[in-house]
């Protein structure tokens, strides 16, 4: 099991994403923006650099919603490895068998 403080920094990290998100894709705007002027596009990328970096998507971690592993979580069923292997053997995952040929 992940300890609590790690498991708390990661929805710290969803609330801020989701707080930021509109501002963060006005800015990203501004950027990508091929007619805006070089100003505008300096003053969009100090404004994005200011947000709190936790804000940013890509800082999340995807964990096992059981254990709360950080490594080896598959998206489709938001496990970890070792237990979706526990839970495939069991059978307690309808549709998934594990391979042999």
């Amino acid at each position: 099991m992940a300890k609590k403080s790690m498991l708390n920094r990661e929805q710290q990290r969803q609330k801020l994403a989701a707080r930021f998100e509109a501002k963060r894709v006005l800015l990203r705007a501004v950027l990508s923006d091929q007619g805006a002027e070089f100003d505008a596009k300096m003053k969009a990328s100090a404004e994005l650099s200011k947000l709190p970096r936790d804000s940013s998507v890509c800082r999340q971690v995807r964990r096992c919603s059981i254990t709360g592993r950080p490594k080896g979580v598959y998206r489709k069923f938001a496990l970890g490895r070792n237990k979706l292997r526990q839970l495939a053997m069991s059978g307690e995952i309808p549709g998934l068998r594990k391979a042999s040929w």
